[in-house]
């Protein structure tokens, strides 16, 4: 069983909470990993509830949570029954041993407490995030990762036919399921192009009125059927830095897939061969390295892109406690070069020190206070930090 970066972080909580979450796209590892803590079947209950057997459990689920008071009861699939909530919040309060309850869900927890009561000093919530290099670096090249993505099925299989198959019934189980189950009100033929459409603009910035023409409904309806998207973690934005600079910043997010293996296949790139190809590969690249990025960054770390309209441009830039804790260019070749504005954004945001990024470059610095470092590289020195 592949060992999960968060795993040390999930059982620290499971010591010191009542409940804690476990959130992230379906199929993406959470109940392996809420599984995996115990080394006793005796210890838990769990329960799925999209399983009508296990929902029937819960008819009086006062009378079934106390029963396993003992226990700890895993609650996968939350967002089908938010009705719980109320209920897990009283137990919890007559009896706050820590573990009581693991509760796992596909959306965000943003978008749960629209429908429920929150768990607020009850509850730690965790992302689980696709995998990272770090944790297949043993079985999987940066070149499967990328084409394939990191969800687990898709990914340890490495076959190009299933995890098309795969990702096409991901998607379609998405689109005409799980995003109307969670409130969207939207037609799934729309759903699905707008996704498409988001494909294309991938790693570019958003224009919620381009696509509301292009679509034909309204900018606020694209603009919610977005946020469900984001809430669902299909999709995120990645916002502009800004200060009190003198200068015209871009203002718009840009948007990023948060699998490039569902990224690829709305794209129609069956292969490494097509990949290196396609006119979206250095978006797709760029996405590839972020969204590795942030899984090895703790939690509360700020992400954002600087670009000015005079071409100034930082592709990725961390903050934490208000400083710089790291700024990257991301580069698609192993002998990177810089441009002009590379060094203007440096000046203006007063970095230290910069990182291209590149698939798997010797580590080596071009000036003073830049340095190329592979990828694989810089995951292991950024999850130390």
């Amino acid at each position: 069983m592949i060992h999960r970066l968060i795993t040390e972080e999930f059982n620290y909580l499971l010591q010191h909470f009542p409940a804690v979450g476990i959130v992230g796209a379906r199929q993406v590892g959470k109940t392996t990993l809420a599984k995996s803590h115990f080394d006793d079947r005796q210890k838990f209950v769990y329960l799925d509830l999209e399983r009508n057997s296990d929902r029937a459990k819960l008819t009086d689920a006062e009378l079934f949570l106390q029963s396993n008071e003992n226990k700890t009861v895993i609650l996968d699939e939350i967002q089908f029954m938010p009705e719980l909530f109320p209920l897990l919040r009283s137990l919890i309060d007559d009896n706050r041993r820590a573990a009581r309850f693991i509760i796992l869900g596909s959306a965000s927890p943003a978008l749960l407490r629209q429908s429920s009561e929150s768990l607020a000093g009850r509850i730690a919530y965790l992302l689980l995030r696709p995998l990272n290099l770090l944790e297949v670096k043993t079985t999987k090249t940066w070149q499967e990762t990328w084409l394939l993505g990191g969800f687990p099925e898709p990914l340890l299989k490495s076959q190009n036919r299933f995890a098309s198959t795969w990702q096409q019934n991901f998607i379609n189980n998405y689109i005409q399921r799980d995003l109307p189950a969670l409130g969207l009100a939207a037609n799934p033929n729309t759903s699905l192009r707008l996704l498409q459409m988001l494909s294309s603009n991938q790693g570019s910035t958003l224009n919620f009125s381009v696509l509301a023409r292009s679509l034909g409904v309204s900018m606020p309806s694209v603009k919610t059927y977005f946020s469900y998207y984001e809430n669902a973690f299909l999709v995120y934005s990645l916002k502009p830095w800004s200060s009190n600079l003198k200068k015209r910043i871009v203002k718009s997010p840009k948007v990023f897939f948060t699998d490039t293996g569902m990224l690829h296949h709305l794209l129609g790139i069956k292969n490494f061969n097509s990949l290196m190809g396609h006119l979206a590969v250095g978006h797709s690249w760029e996405a590839f390295v972020i969204n590795q990025l942030i899984t090895v960054l703790k939690p509360d770390d700020e992400y954002y892109f600087y670009r000015t309209q005079d071409g100034a441009e930082i592709d990725f830039l961390v903050r934490r406690n208000n400083n710089w804790l790291l700024a990257a260019e991301i580069k698609l070749s192993n002998s990177p070069t810089l441009t002009k504005g590379t060094h203007i954004a440096m000046e203006d945001l007063e970095l230290k020190h910069l990182f291209v990024i590149t698939p798997e470059a010797d580590n080596y610095y071009i000036k003073e206070n830049i340095e190329v470092i592979g990828l694989l590289d810089i995951l292991e020195r950024v999850e130390q930090w």
